[in-house]
């Protein structure tokens, strides 16, 4: 338990936090700059993902937007449902790619179970947001997202910007987000990914944790998220 303080004394300590809060806003603005202004690097292969109406390639994913958002979503093709804590993300999800999209910016998940998986699963969970199988293409595994059993067997898989070696946890899919943007010409461009803790920014409901004074209760934990749940099984 915190300290007990007078009404004069707490406002004292929120003006001296709410100092730190502004810095932080404007080191965070900084920061988003920075990552609008990385370079681009072109989409060189042709890739197709199988949808809700049937077969769509990376372009179609676009719509009349110019700008794209990936979600990666654990769901390997021999899983029975999708990641726990993928879907607590997800749960986030419902209602915003209206809003993405009055922004020029569409918004679809990719995972490599095949789409009847993925939309058994999405029904089962309420979800409305666009999902899509790349069962058949290699677009996760380019993207960083998905691993060979031999890369992550000898240490070699490329995750979160470096090598797995030695040899760590990390599986044959993983969380990420990678960011897409397309010219006028239909050129296609990659423009940025986040994987492991940069996807917390996606997440709202971490956000409300961190402001109530038992956080998010993970701290001292070897699994951090021992407490995630499907929102249909807690």
């Amino acid at each position: 338990m915190a300290d007990v303080v007078t009404h004069e004394e707490w406002i004292e300590a929120r003006i001296a936090l709410l100092l730190k809060e502004k810095e932080f806003t404007r080191m965070r603005d900084q920061l988003s700059a920075e990552r609008r202004a990385l370079p681009w690097e072109p989409v060189t292969t042709e890739y197709v993902f199988e949808g809700d109406g049937g077969y769509l390639t990376l372009q179609q994913l676009f719509g009349d937007s110019s700008q794209l958002i990936v979600y990666h979503f654990m769901f390997a093709p021999d899983w029975d449902a999708g990641c726990p804590h993928c879907s607590f993300w997800a749960d986030n999800f419902n209602g915003i790619p209206l809003h993405l999209k009055a922004r020029d910016v569409s918004f679809v998940a990719v995972s490599r179970a095949p789409h009847a998986k993925l939309a058994a699963y999405r029904k089962r969970m309420g979800w409305e947001f666009e999902w899509v199988s790349s069962l058949h293409n290699t677009f996760t595994y380019d993207y960083f997202a998905s691993f060979k059993p031999d890369e992550i067997a000898d240490g070699t898989a490329f995750f979160n910007y470096k090598r797995t070696h030695p040899p760590d946890s990390v599986g044959t899919d993983e969380v990420g987000v990678s960011v897409f943007s397309m010219d006028g010409a239909g050129q296609m461009f990659h423009t940025y990914s986040t994987f492991a803790r940069g996807v917390d920014v996606v997440n709202g409901a971490y956000h409300y944790l961190d402001l109530v004074p038992k956080g998010r209760g993970e701290h001292g934990h070897d699994n951090p998220q021992f407490w995630v749940r499907r929102h249909d099984e807690y």
